[in-house]
């Protein structure tokens, strides 16, 4: 979500649809039953910005399919665009206090390259602490890299913590079995509970955040009872 080559990485690392935003490592939890969501952002990188947006609906009770993408800009040309698609289901919700373990798999590209896609898998696994909280989330999984031929696993830890009834503080790293992780933090704040939430983050890569460094500031939006 940068430069080409360090957007691929993420996208490889920790696939689009992530966690309730701002976070990448995803969550053991889905969009309520029978409701929609759409998580949009801005993602600013040195001359390059990208405008992203991801809905995704929850039909049945235990599956959410997302369908989005980004467009991305340097300076003023626009390159072509990017598509995430992605199913998530759980076997065993998160519960307070508890842990909560589910399944996605998907189909990305980045921004500028068509030939970039790659499919993916992950375990994503939380954990409810003091009454949630603090929420702890762990991603595991696999990428196809479609344009080296490579296999990839991936990894991924962040936090959750709650600062105030609506504002909460996440932090997390991710990464590749090869290569430098990223890290990220933010701040995400309920406008309205459960409906309306924005976001901002600050991340870059490990040993290189003098030029690799990134901000993005978002919007989510939750639909009531939709199905």
């Amino acid at each position: 979500m940068r430069s080409k080559l360090v957007l691929f990485t993420l996208l490889a690392a920790i696939p689009a649809a992530h966690a309730a935003r701002p976070m990448i490592t995803d969550d053991a939890r889905l969009t309520d039953n029978g409701a929609c969501q759409v998580e949009s952002w801005v993602h600013l990188h040195g001359k390059q910005r990208e405008l992203w947006a991801l809905p995704a609906c929850n039909p049945g009770g235990n599956f959410e399919l997302t369908l989005g993408g980004a467009l991305a800009y340097t300076n003023s040309h626009q390159d072509s665009g990017a598509t995430v698609i992605q199913g998530k289901t759980l076997f065993k919700p998160l519960e307070t206090n508890g842990y909560g373990i589910g399944l996605a798999a998907g189909y990305a590209t980045q921004p500028g390259n068509t030939h970039s896609g790659h499919p993916y898998f992950y375990v994503p696994v939380s954990f409810s602490l003091a009454d949630d909280r603090l929420v702890i989330h762990t991603n595991l999984g696999y990428t196809r890299e479609r344009e080296n031929q490579e296999n990839r696993l991936t990894w991924g830890i962040g936090s959750e913590t709650q600062l105030t009834a609506q504002t909460w503080l996440i932090a997390e790293s991710y990464g590749q079995d090869k290569g430098n992780p990223y890290f990220q933090v933010g701040i995400r704040h309920w406008i309205v509970p459960n409906h309306v939430q924005i976001d901002t983050t600050y991340g870059s890569q490990f040993g290189h955040i003098a030029d690799q460094h990134w901000v993005s500031i978002g919007l989510r939006l939750i639909s009531p009872k939709l199905f």
